[in-house]
């Protein structure tokens, strides 16, 4: 299933989206949820089947796939061409920070550059969404806990992030985590570390890798992870960015007004944003 948010009288909902339309989840269930979680999945399932009544899905103002992720955790430096174009060693253990709640947009929407630094890139990434709760978790059980993929942009500011050793400000400015429209459910991925991920920059091919170059797999990342710390249902997992940033380029011109990135996976579609 695709799955999606869309706003209605100042808030998201919870939708599907079919070849008919999308769906509103909430006309066929009682009770709201905030996120979508692995509980509703046999409900959702009944309701795509069974749903008579569709909305234009281009008719509708599209939100972030994910809904209001207690947490949004990234994996900096997991794939090998990506840590050796950066100059650096190719890690031991999952390097961890965070994104935040503000850093969400709406589907499509225009990124903001905004007005402290300039060293503007993009990051195409899988993002990987939590289904349950989840502590402690092995690798082997560990995909059982995800409920589905999404595509996602990690729009970084080099300049801010690299005046420190610590990344958070060059990663959590407002608006620089752009998702693709749909949050796919994961029996509709059969092999997250086997899905071609690509970046556009106005039309130009900048990133083209595929999720087999991580060093660190979904299932391991998410093995770490609980063991530090409880995974909650809704919670966000970007796993890292391929080759091909601005960063890693010989002759660094960075994003500017008027840019147009698009970052797309195989299976979960894309997201375009324009920077202003």
């Amino acid at each position: 299933m695709k799955l999606l948010y869309y706003r209605s009288k100042g808030r998201l909902c919870p939708g599907i989206a079919t070849d008919k339309g999308v769906i509103d989840v909430n006309a066929y269930r009682a009770g709201h949820r905030e996120v979508f979680c692995n509980e509703d999945l046999p409900a959702l399932h009944e309701i795509n089947e069974k749903a008579d009544v569709f909305l234009k899905e281009e008719g509708l103002v599209i939100g972030p796939c994910v809904g209001n992720p207690s947490k949004i955790i990234c994996i900096g430096l997991n794939y090998r061409q990506h840590a050796i174009e950066s100059g650096m060693a190719i890690p031991a253990m999952p390097v961890v920070f965070t994104k935040y709640n503000n850093t969400l947009i709406d589907h499509g929407c225009d990124v903001p550059l905004g007005s402290v630094g300039y060293q503007f890139d993009y990051e195409v990434e899988l993002g990987v969404v939590i289904g349950q709760r989840c502590k402690r978790v092995k690798a082997a059980d560990a995909l059982d806990y995800v409920l589905g993929y999404c595509v996602a942009n990690d729009l970084s500011c080099r300049d801010l992030q690299f005046r420190t050793s610590q990344w958070l400000m060059g990663k959590s400015l407002d608006y620089f985590l752009p998702l693709g429209k749909y949050l796919v459910t994961k029996d509709e991925i059969e092999h997250p570390q086997q899905l071609r991920l690509r970046c556009r920059l106005n039309g130009e091919s900048r990133q083209d890798s595929n999720t087999s170059d991580m060093i660190f797999s979904v299932a391991e990342i998410i093995e770490d992870l609980s063991n530090h710390m409880t995974l909650e249902a809704g919670d966000l997992i970007l796993t890292g960015t391929p080759q091909g940033v601005i960063m890693g380029l010989p002759e660094k011109n960075w994003l500017r007004a008027g840019d147009y990135v698009v970052v797309e996976i195989e299976g979960l579609g894309s997201s375009r944003n324009k920077m202003i």
